[in-house]
């Protein structure tokens, strides 16, 4: 396998879309700093391929594949394989609940030929090769074929683990061995082991129930089989019998079926003929349509009476004038009247209004005098106040006034003392004060009620003289307009007049519909007795028609009585004439039945010498049914018994061969229990592993070195040195990579060898940490895969941090990444 071109977005740190082209890359580096995401390049290899990456954990670890807060990731790997060029993609999504599963997986084989480019150009993978798998479980299959090595023999052939062959070089025998077991899968053998332990015991089980079904198959003999085989030759030949038999009973049914259909003709005739009869009512039915049509003529005639004597009264209301035009005039008068009465009224109510007015505007007025003295007295309350603050303050000087002192205010000798008041001016002038407010809120309350009263008055004054003026206004229009039409008398009497000719114009419509609906009612008692006559004469042909196959005597069409009593007078004639033919028909139909009851008979005793039970009155159908599933259900048995009997022979075959399983299982198991295969085999693949890794090894130092083992340990055989043997322990580090390099290329060829597929090992890539290795040993380490690479073999491919040992990679890799993803640049050849 040959990867050509690598496609990843969303992959871990890669959360851009990165391709990395691998064209012509036969000897490559991946470089970069540490974490910048080498590994992850060889990590999507993998998991294109395989689903799993050997630093997940398996599968179970598919949640590392997306990058941090990404909902998809997607690679896609275009590889080579045995000439042969394949394109595998795996699409992985997290869902609602942050649940990471693959979203899609497949496997295509491309074109002969094909460009990787073609894959920039957005085609769809469909159109350009054959699907190989479109999903996960296809996969494993598809790529085991392609690629030639399952999972974990590719991550030790292609893609080498960091430090694990080198452990290997150094290991003990007891370790190596171990490791050569997981490497090499021989820890098979332990499972076939088991494998045949399982399935010994599971012979056993599958024994003791195959000798369970032979013990409820010991009915199932020959003899058994025989038996039953002779029951359905018995059985056949009863069918047989029973098929010839039964078209004479049919015959006899059939007669029989005849006779009475002859007999039922007969006993239908006499019952058709004994049924006519004269209808009830006959008479009658025709008088009533003659009384009918006379009453409906009489009822024709009222109404067009009815109808002249509307006429009549409707051109005597039309010449008495127009009655709206009256009742207008009747609501003139009428309203004069109205108006006249009330004019007095609303005069009385504008004088009270007056009256009111000048009564609430003269309180007004006096309450507003009062308001005006209360004012001025709270104002000579107020000024008495001020003067009585000064009296108080000069009489508070009096207390520390001497007769013969100066005063504190004039400055002159005060000669007496005049005496201090008892009663404070203050106290006084503040209570009249209060006394004066008072009554000046009193009287201010008063004004404003007094006014607001009047003003309300004087507002409904206004209101009552615009209701008089309109009313008289009013009056005046009515009086111009009755002035010209007649007095309210003449008015009424007219109106009386055209009242009592709408009644009765009323009157006369009433007779009129009275009229019509009695000529309705008669017209339809006509069309009742009419039709009552034509059903008369639908019954009698109805009668009639039904004894048309005895030819009655033609009908009076014009006496439905005397037709009547024609049909039934014959009617009784041809019944007498068939009761000596419906005895005859009673005789014929006993003998026919006889005759069948003696066929039935006859097959009814093959059954009971078949030692089979049938109904005495079946059918002749179901006497060759019950034939025929006596006949069926003795080949079921027997079709039983032979099956039971196969089942008993499959069964004792069936034991013998787990009995043989079941030895041949315990004996690989007990073989395979001791070590000593196992031993053999990893000798034996140890030996190939060195003499394979000599080869390798020798090539690589240009013959210098040749590796060999001595009882489980590793030694070096240095022919610069005259063929000196040194222990693996004893190399340098460069050295040491050498042969650890040709054990893990020869280890790679083994196990490829071991596939069950042809394997192509097209390119090896080893993720290795090469910055503990001084500048001489990482010298030797970049010659050797400069050595290797010449080789042309496959494709070599390491992960290194080491600057020194890129710089000599003619194709580079280098991977940085920023904050949000990382990138891929290659560069040089």
């Amino acid at each position: 396998m040959r990867p050509l071109r690598l496609d990843m977005a969303g992959f871990t740190v890669f959360r851009d879309p990165t391709t990395v082209d691998f064209t012509d890359a036969d000897y490559f580096a991946l470089v970069g700093p540490t974490g910048s995401g080498k590994s992850t390049v060889l990590d999507a290899i993998c998991f294109a391929l395989y689903g799993q990456v050997p630093r997940w954990g398996g599968t179970r670890g598919i949640g590392n594949a997306l990058a941090p807060s990404a909902a998809e990731a997607r690679v896609r790997l275009c590889f080579e394989s045995a000439g042969d060029r394949y394109v595998a993609t795996r699409v992985v999504r997290r869902d609602g609940r942050g649940n990471v599963k693959t979203a899609g997986a497949g496997l295509q084989l491309m074109p002969p030929g094909f460009d990787v480019t073609k894959l920039d150009t957005g085609m769809d993978l469909e159109d350009l090769g054959e699907a190989l798998a479109g999903t996960p479980a296809e996969m494993d299959r598809a790529v085991l074929d392609a690629v030639g090595l399952p999972y974990e023999q590719f991550t030790s052939c292609v893609v080498l683990p960091q430090g694990q062959f080198a452990d290997f070089l150094h290991a003990k025998p007891a370790t190596r061995q171990q490791i050569l077991v997981n490497l090499l899968g021989l820890h098979v053998y332990e499972e076939v082991q088991l494998k045949a332990s399982e399935r010994g015991k599971a012979a056993e089980a599958k024994l003791s129930v195959v000798e369970q079904q032979l013990g409820q198959l010991t009915d199932a003999t020959d003899e058994a089989v025989g038996a039953a085989a002779e029951r359905l030759e018995r059985i056949r030949e009863l069918t047989r019998a029973v098929e010839a038999a039964v078209p004479g009973l049919r015959a006899a049914r059939e007669a029989e079926k005849t006779a009475i259909a002859t007999r039922d003709t007969i006993d239908s005739e006499l019952t058709a003929l004994s049924s006519v009869r004269t209808p009830a009512g006959l008479d009658e039915a025709t008088g009533a349509t003659t009384a009918a049509r006379a009453a409906a003529e009489q009822a024709a005639k009222e109404v067009h009476a009815a109808e002249e004597a509307e006429e009549k009264i409707r051109g005597e209301l039309a010449a008495a004038g127009d009655a709206g035009t009256l009742r207008l005039m009747l609501d003139r008068h009428t309203e004069l009247e109205r108006l006249v009465e009330q004019e007095d009224w609303f005069a009385g109510k504008v004088s009270v209004a007056e009256v009111e007015y000048r009564d609430t505007r003269a309180a007004a007025e006096l309450a507003q005098a009062e308001n005006l003295g209360a004012q001025q007295l709270l104002e000579q309350a107020r000024q008495d106040y001020r003067d009585a603050q000064q009296l108080d303050r000069a009489a508070a000087l009096r207390g520390h006034l001497q007769a013969g002192h100066d005063c504190p205010v004039c400055e002159q000798p005060v000669t007496v003392v005049p005496e201090v008041p008892k009663e404070s001016a203050v106290r006084l002038a503040e209570a009249a004060g209060n006394a004066a407010r008072e009554a000046a809120e009193s009287a201010a309350t008063r004004w404003r009620e007094r006014d607001a009263v009047a003003r309300n008055v004087e507002s409904d004054l206004e209101r009552k003289r615009g209701q008089y003026e309109h009313h008289r206004s009013r009056l005046a229009e009515v009086r111009a307009a009755v002035s010209g039409l007649p007095d309210i008398d003449a008015v009424r009497a007219r109106l009386a007049d055209l009242g009592e000719l709408q009644r009765k114009l009323e009157d006369a419509a009433t007779a009129v519909r009275a009229a019509r609906e009695a000529h309705r009612k008669a017209q339809a008692a006509v069309r009742a007795a009419e039709e009552q006559q034509r059903a008369a004469w639908r019954t009698f042909d109805a009668v009639r028609d039904g004894l048309a196959r005895f030819v009655p005597p033609p009908a009076d069409r014009d006496d439905l009585a005397g037709a009547w009593q024609a049909l039934v007078g014959w009617a009784r004639g041809e019944h007498e004439a068939r009761l000596t033919a419906r005895a005859e028909a009673d005789t014929a139909v006993g003998a026919a039945h006889v005759t069948t009851v003696r066929a039935h008979g006859a097959i009814v005793d093959l059954f009971t010498e078949a030692d089979l039970t049938v109904s005495s009155v079946d059918a002749e159908s179901g006497l060759i049914r019950a034939a025929a599933v006596a006949a069926e259900r003795a080949e079921a048995a027997w079709q039983r018994l032979a099956e039971r009997r196969q089942q008993a022979n499959d069964a004792a075959e069936q034991r013998n061969a787990l009995q043989q399983q079941s030895r041949v299982s315990k004996s690989l198991a007990g073989h395979l229990r001791a070590n000593n295969f196992e031993r053999w085999l990893l000798e034996e693949a140890l030996d190939l592993l060195v003499d394979g890794a000599s080869g390798i090894l020798r090539e690589l130092t240009n013959g210098q070195y040749e590796l060999m083992h001595d009882k489980g340990e590793f030694f070096v055989v240095d022919h610069h040195d005259a063929g000196l043997k040194r222990g693996v322990r004893t190399l340098s580090g460069g050295e040491t990579f050498q042969a650890s390099l040709a054990l893990a290329l020869a280890l790679s060829e083994q196990l490829a060898g071991m596939s069950t597929t042809a394997a192509s090992l097209e390119s090896i890539v080893l993720d290795e940490g090469f910055g503990t290795l001084d500048a001489a040993t990482l010298d030797v380490v970049a010659a050797t895969l400069e050595n290797l690479a010449a080789r042309g073999d496959r494709m070599v491919g390491l992960v290194t941090h080491v600057q020194s040992l890129a710089e000599r990679i003619p194709v580079r890799f280098e991977v940085h990444k920023d904050a949000r993803t990382a990138h891929v640049e290659r560069v040089g050849l």
